[in-house]
């Protein structure tokens, strides 16, 4: 019996470690499993309702292939949601005059071609270099947090470099030393 255990226990012990040589799958850091295959009742945005016009003569022209009076607008419903104008919100993706000056101040520096692919394969890479441990892995343990800790913002730090700068932060509390001075 006792060469059973020892046999079996290698033939584990070889398992594990073929299974730790294979580092070819994306990593999931969370481990977030559905219990159910359905639909993502998130990815479906319901058509406006239809309403009736008090003047049919004065009805768009359509336009095959293009917008449609009851399609969704969930950019601009947002902003209205928001307290904004949902009109300014433009379909082209071009940028509204008004805001020229806000993307000239974030460009000022100039951008970065290929941007995204660059942060998607950075961050894979990073994500396979903190995929966790190999038990974590085999028992599926979320090494999210554990991951990306050194990557954290300490707020009090944050915070306490913003005073000493002079920067006023009305929507933090206060410090302590104001709340000593306020007794």
């Amino acid at each position: 019996m006792q060469v059973r255990y020892g046999t079996l226990s290698i033939a584990m012990a070889a398992v594990l470690m073929l299974t730790a040589c294979g580092n070819d799958r994306t990593p999931s850091l969370m481990n977030l499993r559905s219990s159910h295959q359905g639909p993502d009742e998130f990815g479906i945005v319901p058509n406006k309702p239809l309403q009736m016009p008090e003047n049919l003569a004065q009805l768009p022209t359509p336009t095959p292939g293009g917008t449609n009076l009851t399609d969704p607008t969930p950019e601009a419903d947002a902003v209205a949601a928001l307290g904004g104008n949902p009109r300014r919100v433009t379909a082209s993706g071009t940028v509204p005059g008004s805001d020229q000056a806000l993307v000239a101040a974030a460009s000022r520096y100039g951008t970065q071609a290929g941007i995204r692919q660059t942060l998607a394969a950075e961050d894979l890479a990073y994500r396979k270099k903190n995929d966790g441990r190999l038990l974590e892995r085999l028992l599926q343990v979320s090494v999210y947090n554990k991951a990306y800790k050194p990557m954290e913002l300490n707020q009090t730090a944050e915070l306490q470099r913003w005073r000493r700068a002079g920067v006023a932060t009305p929507a933090a509390p206060p410090s302590s030393a104001a709340q000593d001075a306020a007794k």
